[in-house]
């Protein structure tokens, strides 16, 4: 009988070499693969998932692991898809999440067209999730892992079915980290005790800020900071350089605390406000993807994610055309962000999610 073959995303880190470690030990036909996203000349990133350190380390867990591996070049998708997104979504007055648009982009879908080219069945991972399959439904399900502080399944609403079902997650039911760093140590992995990956994989050691500025500089433009009046309470550095719910670095004091409310892109300015200010009763969010349904046609009761940190809130989900929803919340949530994802639970079950496009007050 032929084995499955299984193509597994390998970043060089603990988790992504325990996957494959996993797979092979599941008696899987596997192949190691190292996506190159970041282009020639860049300074070493560490800690980073996409540097020549990364790729020697997943070279050598693959050699350990008797399985072939090979180093894909992603520069130009990755470049389109996640650099340039996330430099002009700042420009815009936006927060962006590079990370969900790396797993839409590049990881779920990029690699599974290359994964195919090589006769794989399967791609892999070593996130934090699980894949389901309901046959009541006829639908494959994207579920939060056994270890909900390690859950990564904000970060993955977009799947589709098609990209589902070739989808495994070795590490849905690993309770903890220190079990996959335990398990690399008696596996031999030098990759055992190296750290996490940072949030921002292509920033090196200068701040996101500087990073936008050195591409999009010219668009960047200082503007006024207005209360919720309209009051001109002073001059702001550009909007890149702010986020909703910021308190700290306005870099101009107040005599009492004031944080960014939003960001006003058609004025160029940066609303500020006291505390209660930043709280939300809803939003609206587009570029919605379903998992546990094809649509929505009727309000959904769900609980939101509004960022990866944040906790999930009870709220109505409200369908407003084709791809747009309402979400209203139980209780009011704050620094709802334009930019970041919104992510429908149901139970442990993703129903979907969208980008936030507008926080909304009663």
């Amino acid at each position: 009988m032929t084995k499955a073959k299984v193509v597994v995303a390998m970043s060089g880190g603990v988790d992504s070499s325990i996957a494959a470690a996993l797979l092979k030990q599941q008696d899987y036909d596997v192949i190691g693969v190292t996506m190159q996203i970041w282009q020639p000349g860049s300074p070493e990133v560490e800690g980073g998932c996409c540097s020549l350190s990364a790729v020697e380390d997943a070279r050598r867990v693959c050699h350990k692991l008797d399985i072939p591996h090979y180093v894909m070049n992603f520069r130009a998708m990755f470049e389109a898809k996640v650099i340039d997104y996330f430099v002009q979504e700042y420009v815009e007055g936006k927060t962006p999440n590079p990370c969900i648009a790396c797993n839409r982009h590049i990881k779920f879908q990029g690699l599974l067209d290359k994964a195919r080219g090589l006769g794989a069945d399967y791609i892999a991972t070593g996130h934090y999730a699980r894949v389901k399959y309901d046959a009541t439904r006829e639908r494959y399900l994207l579920a939060k892992a056994s270890d909900s502080a390690k859950d990564q399944t904000y970060a993955l609403y977009t799947f589709t079915q098609a990209q589902l079902a070739h989808t495994l997650f070795p590490l849905a039911d690993f309770n903890k980290q220190a079990d996959t760093r335990t398990l690399a140590q008696e596996l031999g992995l030098r990759v055992a005790n190296k750290p996490d990956s940072q949030e921002i994989c292509f920033v090196n050691d200068e701040t996101y800020q500087e990073f936008i500025t050195t591409r999009a500089g010219k668009d960047i433009r200082p503007g006024d900071f207005l209360d919720l009046a309209g009051n001109v309470l002073g001059r702001h550095k550009g909007l890149a350089y702010y986020t909703v719910g910021q308190r700290k670095g306005l870099g101009i004091t107040f005599g009492k605390p004031m944080y960014v409310v939003r960001l006003d892109r058609e004025r160029n300015a940066v609303i500020l406000g006291d505390n209660e200010a930043v709280f939300a009763t809803g939003l609206n969010a587009e570029d919605l993807n379903f998992i546990l349904i094809p649509e929505l046609k009727v309000p959904l009761e769900v609980e939101v994610k509004i960022r990866y940190s944040a906790p999930p809130a009870k709220a109505l989900l409200i369908p407003e055309g084709a791809d747009r929803v309402r979400v209203e919340f139980a209780q009011p949530q704050r620094a709802v962000t334009p930019g970041q994802a919104a992510v429908f639970y149901h139970g442990d079950v993703v129903v979907g999610g969208g980008t936030i496009v507008q926080a909304l007050q009663s």
